[in-house]
């Protein structure tokens, strides 16, 4: 398991990638999404990307992925989400810190899983075609 920190401009370019992480990065994301503060996140980024980071990030998100660590950094390095992504390992002194931060955050809303939607079934679209025809 993993745990990424997604920062975004917006709402509408932080759900646009968490879609990607599902869709094309082919994560599993476990649970809900989680919005925690920016500033709590600030030093974490400061330490991965070795400088200051961008001041125009409105949202940090974190989420689970059922990955491990070098898994999920494989894939995500294979797209180019709308979002700022860093995979957060254990190795990382403040990723205990972020695990607690998790479970006591709030829910990221709007989001839903492209992989738990329902599929349509196509006996059942077929047999509401032919009743259609009578």
């Amino acid at each position: 398991m993993a745990l990424i920190l997604i920062r975004a401009m917006n709402k509408k370019k932080a759900l646009n990638g968490l879609a990607d992480l599902e869709r094309h990065a082919k994560l599993t994301i476990m649970g809900k999404p989680k919005v925690i503060s920016l500033d709590k996140v600030h030093d974490v980024t400061k330490r991965v990307i070795k400088q200051e980071p961008r001041n125009d990030i409105k949202l940090a998100i974190l989420i689970k992925v059922q990955e491990d660590t070098t898994v999920s950094i494989m894939n995500l390095r294979k797209i180019h989400p709308p979002v700022h992504v860093i995979v957060i390992s254990e190795e990382y002194p403040e990723y205990a810190d972020l695990k607690k931060e998790f479970n006591k955050a709030k829910v990221f809303d709007g989001y839903y899983s492209f992989k738990n939607r329902p599929s349509k079934n196509k006996d059942d679209s077929n047999k509401s075609n032919s009743n259609k025809k009578k």
